[in-house]
């Protein structure tokens, strides 16, 4: 547990309010506070769609340079975002935007891609990992099920892969569920080994 005793010499800080993330590092067996910090979610719309999660993660982290970060702190941010036919879906506003973005998803084929930032106060690096995610054929009462009982509106894609509807509409995944989740552990584990 070589990493474990690493992290013991930081004070770990998740830059995140997302439960699933808070969740998954938990159970990875990492000790840490959580620390919002309020930002913009704004990116150029000259870079690679690969490229905008991590961008977007570093963003995050910047906000805690800003402020400054403590001597043995290590700020972990993330951030997750839903592509589909070259367009990136954010989080719907309304329950009528998350139909429409789980119709848009039917039947298809996406991609969620996560970003990961890891700052101290002597070094920053930053990973993104993609998923690919297949959906089937949703019927409407499936959609309308699904917005009605779920939580939609704070998850990019308007859908949560642990949730009912990734038990009854995803045929598969190429890639890791975590990461469809907000939080790709198996490579903030390695990540991490080597930061």
């Amino acid at each position: 547990m070589q990493v474990i005793e690493k992290l013991k010499n930081y004070e770990i800080i998740l830059g995140s309010a997302s439960p699933r993330r808070k969740e998954l590092l938990s159970e990875m067996g990492i000790s840490f506070r959580v620390e919002v910090r309020s930002g913009e979610e704004i990116f150029p719309e000259t870079l690679d769609i690969n490229e905008v999660a991590g961008y977007l993660s570093r963003e995050k982290s910047k906000l805690f340079e800003i402020t400054g970060i403590g001597q043995n702190q290590l700020v972990i941010t993330a951030d997750t975002i839903v592509v589909v036919e070259d367009k990136i879906l954010g989080k719907p506003c309304n329950t009528e935007e998350a139909k429409n973005i789980l119709r848009l998803l039917s039947g298809k084929v996406h991609r969620v891609i996560t970003g990961v930032t890891l700052l101290t106060r002597k070094k920053s690096h930053t990973f993104s990992v993609s998923t690919d995610v297949f959906f089937k054929q949703l019927s409407e009462k499936e959609i309308g099920y699904y917005v009605t009982h779920y939580q939609p509106m704070d998850k990019a894609g308007a859908y949560g892969i642990q949730e009912w509807i990734g038990h009854v509409a995803i045929e598969g995944i190429n890639g890791s569920y975590f990461n469809v989740m907000g939080l790709p552990t198996h490579r903030l584990w390695e990540e991490l080994s080597v930061f």
